[in-house]
């Protein structure tokens, strides 16, 4: 959530590093990629929900062309390994997501909304390139298309 007088990430910023478990609970870092790979991180808000399964989908989908553009992706959001274990196993995702169960990192990329006051996932996708720049931030659900445009 964005507290008054707070800096917003905006394009060209520096990406705030985080460590996180993935569904096998193995750590994943963001400084692991640096200047090997682009990294394009999905927060979103549920595991098999109508939206996000969408969106992963697509991601899912469009797979090789994000790897040709040298780029690794990550779906992020609270939930426990087990439920990402599933939703990877029903939807064949090809991709790790990880478990921000405190919601820090979500927090760090200004992806936390409150809703019924209650903290949740702001649907956002955030791609970093090599450098640990910030060169695409989009919050809802963009277009892949649109997403692998900012590649070039």
């Amino acid at each position: 959530m964005i507290k008054k007088n707070e800096k917003k990430l905006s394009l060209g910023d520096k990406a705030p590093l985080f460590t996180l478990k993935n569904q096998k609970e193995e750590k994943i870092s963001l400084s692991d990629f640096k200047n090997k790979k682009n990294v394009l991180l999905i927060f979103y808000p549920g595991d098999n929900t109508p939206g996000c399964t969408k969106q992963l989908c697509d991601l899912r989908d469009d797979f090789t062309k994000f790897q040709k553009k040298d780029t690794i992706i990550f779906g992020i959001n609270q939930t426990n390994n087990i439920s990402h274990k599933k939703f990877i196993n029903d939807y064949s995702f090809p991709f790790d997501l990880l478990i921000d169960a405190d919601r820090k990192v979500a927090t760090k990329y200004k992806a936390l909304k409150f809703m019924f006051g209650r903290p949740s996932i702001l649907r956002s996708v955030i791609l970093i390139n090599k450098e640990g720049k910030i060169i695409f931030l989009k919050r809802g659900m963009p277009e892949d298309k649109d997403i692998l445009e900012s590649l070039k």
